[in-house]
């Protein structure tokens, strides 16, 4: 049977690898070496699970959207990571990465922050275990999301503000990277997505594999069965769609479908919908699909999201695109603004900028759905870090259909 999952040499079909410089080398052969048998241990498993359910406040619960289902025509199922402690799926991952930085004798972290949520997770993280952290965000992200940088200085974080470039997620992803590069030997760079060198795709995917392995057990307990006929989720970096997708990537009875960030729109030069308009390329230690000129220079990615503000997206998913595996759409600014105002004003769930992304493609795609389809959508994150862009976009949005009464 085809599998989806990474092969030895840390690649997806053509996407993945290390590139990396040669003063990394050692630190990530060593991380290498050492991830799986660190994961895969009893005392591994035992303190990361505990920390999941008494600290992270896991399982997620697993919601029936019934407004929802019934405006798209399915059984809409919402997976709800907005409701972990700090506010999204990131901090499965933080937790994770820092016992392993822990076990690997490392003793100062570093991490690179779009919206903010991995950023405080690894802050979180970092207060928790008593280590020191710097945070490396960039200075258009540190003022679109200026509450999450409090939080972060609050937990104890260095945040520092990257200036070059577009000033988003690429530029703060390359300053941590420079980080790393100038201290290897006590420094663990704790990355936020299914983005970097191998084995950091294939780490983040397993420590956010807790998201689909519940979707398991949960969906049998509700409707009788363990796997739903289609999965959600919006792409970035892409580790909340790989946690949801996790144990379901080689089962071909689960359709995968996948919300990239289109910006102003795909045939203009403000978006961030890698996949629809990429070339292979390498960025940060991974061959993907790429924003990139006829040269190999970076196209600055752009959208409304601070989180799906990147050149490429993660090889897991370049993979499941270039194999037909995943349908990846993009959804635009104003169809994700639309789509967190409808979840908000149909369910009570005011969700994160980026899931949104994964709710705008609903509309695009409930001609394929029949009554009796189990959809499960990932709600990465929730929407206070993001009440400054819906207060200020509200005006420009119709209300949605209300049964009746005055607003």
């Amino acid at each position: 049977m085809k599998s989806y999952q990474v092969d030895e040499n840390g690649f997806y079909g053509k996407f993945g690898g290390a590139y990396i410089p040669e003063i990394l080398y050692k630190t990530v052969e060593d991380l290498k070496k050492a991830y799986l048998p660190i994961i895969e241990s009893e005392e591994f498993q035992k303190e990361y699970r505990a920390l999941l359910r008494d600290y992270v406040g896991r399982p997620s619960p697993l919601y029936l959207a019934k407004r929802m289902s019934e405006k798209y025509g399915c059984q809409l199922y919402l997976k709800r990571e907005d409701l972990n402690h700090t506010g999204a799926h990131k901090i499965n991952n933080a937790i994770g990465q820092i016992l392993i930085a822990k076990k690997m004798g490392k003793t100062r972290i570093v991490a690179e922050t779009g919206a903010g949520q991995h950023g405080v997770a690894t802050a979180t993280v970092c207060a928790l275990m008593n280590m020191p952290c710097r945070v490396y965000m960039g200075a258009t992200d540190v003022e679109r999301q200026h509450v999450n940088v409090e939080r972060m200085k609050m937990l104890g974080a260095e945040v520092f503000p990257v200036q070059s470039g577009n000033k988003t997620l690429k530029d703060a992803t390359n300053e941590a990277i420079r980080d790393w590069c100038c201290h290897p030997s006590d420094t663990f760079y704790i990355i936020g997505s299914t983005v970097g060198p191998h084995p950091y795709p294939d780490m983040v995917a397993r420590l956010q594999s807790i998201i689909s392995e519940e979707i398991k057990w949960q969906l049998k307990e509700k409707i009788g069965r363990d796997y739903p006929d289609y999965l959600m989720a919006c792409v970035g970096g892409g580790s909340n769609a790989a946690g949801t997708i996790y144990h379901y990537i080689d089962d071909e009875r689960v359709k995968i479908i996948l919300g990239e960030a289109g910006g102003l729109g795909i045939d203009t030069d403000k978006t961030a919908a890698s996949m629809q308009i990429g070339t292979l390329g390498i960025l940060h230690g991974s061959r993907i699909k790429l924003m990139q000129t006829d040269d190999g220079q970076i196209v600055e990615p752009y959208s409304i999201s601070a989180g799906l503000d990147y050149p490429g997206t993660g090889p897991i998913h370049c993979n499941l695109y270039e194999t037909g595996r995943a349908q990846v759409l993009p959804a635009n600014d104003d169809e994700a603004l639309r789509a967190a105002f409808e979840l908000t004003r149909l369910e009570g769930i005011i969700p994160a900028l980026e899931s949104a992304h994964a709710l705008a493609l609903l509309p695009k795609i409930k001609d394929q759905f029949k009554p009796t389809d189990i959809v499960v959508l990932t709600v990465s994150g929730r929407g206070d870090k993001d009440l400054g862009t819906y207060l200020a976009n509200r005006g420009t949005l119709p209300d949605p259909p209300s049964e009746g009464g005055s607003k």
